[in-house]
């Protein structure tokens, strides 16, 4: 019997700003759905996310729950007022006996639940956000960028947690990897209508592709249909005024039809120049090592980068990433051996904090009022690559409107600031591009646009990412930190990182910025049992018992109401939904004992 779905939108439209984002939507998500919801940046993802979750009210429509359905939405910039830490925040909706899920999840996520998030960065924040939406377990989840501020290892583990639930999701991200192996089906939203697909990111740009081949062919078809009405119109229609005037006006509605169409936005207009060529050894970096107080962040480490590498740096946050980075480059100081930068050298900064953006700036005074970007006595043009160029019409290089030119940059998306970081970027002339945490917030086409760029660009690329997808694409060097401060130089990017490094190698160590990393916490938030079970797996066991206890409970209700040998006659649909409910309680209450089995045995080990 068909089950009912979770959430239905019916005729949702919605206008921001005069601008209809959505007209006549009609969507529903089903029980167990795995959902990639993509579209260009400022196509209507987000809120379309937020009228799912019931945060957005649209003009005109219908947003059906199932009846006892819960949604959680994880909220992007979070409001922790009156929270005095973190885990606190993140367990607000749970009872006390479950608090040791918001424990787990931080290990996972690797943040501090006892921070304060007065003093967090908002990468903790929107952690402690996520493991709020993960510790409370709705039947429907829709992820927002989950895997932003994310470094590999916990995205790997996030990954694997969603593999698992039983709960339904929807998941925007720019994380390829990440989309192909989570989701069985596909919403596009684009040019304000939201088309679906059974079938899960993996196959999304073949779809759309073909999507958008089928409109050319259909546009071409009415232009040359137009051309010649129009040229019939021009020659005959004197002799013939009367008995044709029918063919005008369908000539006329052919070119309304054609005016209402709505164009595809381009991709954004990126383009590198290498500059000058650098000399053939770019950089030498030999046994240099970093300590900051008694946390030692690089033991000696030696590597040579030649002109037109790719490098990238890839480990848990906090391990010394950027610090490596800016002690490559010559910004910071080795405490022990040498740099040695090459010659002729033009370096080029994607800073992940986006430092380079003043917030109470307009985009047009962010780009004018960059030194290397100043026209001397024009404050209409910027210098790109030594040419001069309107500010406007280079903005519009980065799919920025003329209306936005006069925007605070404070009123941007994450992703329109990535885009306007990398028009600022692009303008100057450089043959070493470092780029720290550069796919964060950029959408797909543009991400497949910059992977292009690098490819071609005649310089060499330092680059820091958590893209598993952007990393096997780009690089031909990865620097590996593999905790206590070694890393190590592998080739290739991640996947063949992964392919080459030692079978046995384990994640050793806790990870920076983890509960198991806090010498302020409790004994058993510092070390793991002393078991063989990692902290989160103790706590799995502690647990387990109890839910045993519960789902059995459960089965036993449902055998109860069951057993009353009139209730399929009396009511077939309560006969259904319960024989259901049994068949789910019953593959969960295997699991639930294949998993205790499994840790007992650990434990005993």
């Amino acid at each position: 019997m068909a089950r009912a779905p979770l959430l239905q939108l019916s005729d949702i439209s919605l206008t921001f700003g005069g601008n209809p984002v959505f007209d006549g939507l009609d969507l529903v998500i089903q029980p167990g759905d795995r959902v990639a919801l993509v579209g260009r940046n400022g196509s209507g993802k987000s809120t379309l996310m937020k009228v799912m979750g019931g945060l957005v009210e649209a003009d005109r429509g219908a947003r059906v729950l199932s009846p006892g359905t819960t949604v959680g939405y994880m909220e992007q910039e979070p409001e922790m007022a009156g929270f005095a830490t973190l885990g606190d925040f993140a367990g607000s909706g749970l009872d006390s006996s479950e608090r040791y899920k918001v424990d787990m999840v931080a290990e996972g996520l690797t943040f501090d639940p006892d921070a304060d998030p007065a003093t967090a960065s908002g990468g903790e924040r929107r952690r402690a956000a996520l493991a709020k939406l993960l510790a409370e377990d709705p039947a429907l989840m829709l992820l927002d960028e989950p895997t932003n501020h994310l470094d590999i290892r916990a995205i790997a583990w996030l990954e694997e947690q969603l593999k698992a639930t039983r709960s339904a999701f929807v998941l925007i991200s720019h994380d390829r990897a990440f989309l192909r192996n989570l989701t069985r089906a596909t919403l596009w939203v684009d040019r304000g209508a939201v088309r679906r697909q059974e079938k899960g990111f993996e196959h999304f740009e073949d779809w759309r592709d073909k999507v958008w081949e089928e409109e050319d062919l259909a546009r071409h078809k009415l232009d040359r249909k137009i051309k010649s009405e129009g040229r019939w119109a021009v020659e005959g229609i004197s002799a013939r005024r009367k008995r044709n005037q029918g063919r005008v006006r369908a000539l006329q509605e052919l070119r309304k039809t054609r005016s209402e169409q709505i164009r595809r936005q381009g991709t954004a207009a990126l383009e590198l120049d290498a500059g000058p060529q650098s000399g053939k050894k770019v950089i030498e970096a030999e046994g240099i090592a970093k300590t900051y107080g008694d946390r030692r962040i690089l033991r000696p480490f030696s590597i040579k980068i030649g002109r037109g590498d790719r490098v990238a740096l890839v480990g848990p946050n906090g391990v010394g990433k950027t610090t490596l980075l800016k002690t490559l480059t010559g910004e910071l100081t080795p405490d022990e051996g040498t740099v040695k930068l090459g010659t002729n050298l033009e370096i080029a900064v994607f800073d992940q904090s986006r430092a380079a953006l003043d917030p109470d700036m307009n985009l047009w005074e962010s780009l004018t009022g960059s030194p290397e970007m100043r026209v001397s006595g024009n404050a209409d043009q910027v210098m790109v690559r030594g040419t001069p160029r309107h500010v406007v019409g280079y903005l519009k290089d980065f799919l920025f409107s003329e209306a936005q030119a006069r925007a605070p940059v404070r009123s941007l998306s994450g992703g329109e600031k990535a885009r306007l970081l990398l028009a600022k970027l692009m303008a100057q002339p450089s043959n070493l591009l470092v780029l720290d945490e550069p796919t964060n917030d950029l959408d797909i086409e543009t991400l497949d646009l910059l992977q292009d760029l690098l490819g071609e660009y005649d310089g060499t690329v330092l680059l820091v990412s958590h893209d598993r997808d952007f990393l096997d694409r780009v690089a031909t060097q990865t620097v590996a930190f593999e905790g206590d401060g070694r890393a190590t130089v592998y080739a290739g990017g991640w996947s063949d990182y992964q392919a080459q490094k030692p079978k046995e190698e384990t994640a050793a160590g806790a990870r920076p910025g983890s509960a198991k990393a806090k010498s302020s916490g409790s004994p058993a938030r510092e070390q793991a049992p002393q078991t063989g079970l990692s902290f989160t797996e103790s706590h799995r066991l502690k647990a387990l018992p109890a839910e045993i206890a519960r789902v059995e409970a459960e089965i036993g209700k449902l055998h109860e109401l069951m057993s009353d040998p009139e209730l399929y006659t009396r009511e077939p649909v309560k006969f259904a939904k319960a024989t259901e409910a049994l068949t789910e309680r019953q593959t969960r209450l295997e699991a639930l004992e294949e998993e205790w089995l499994t840790l007992e045995e650990k434990a005993g080990g």
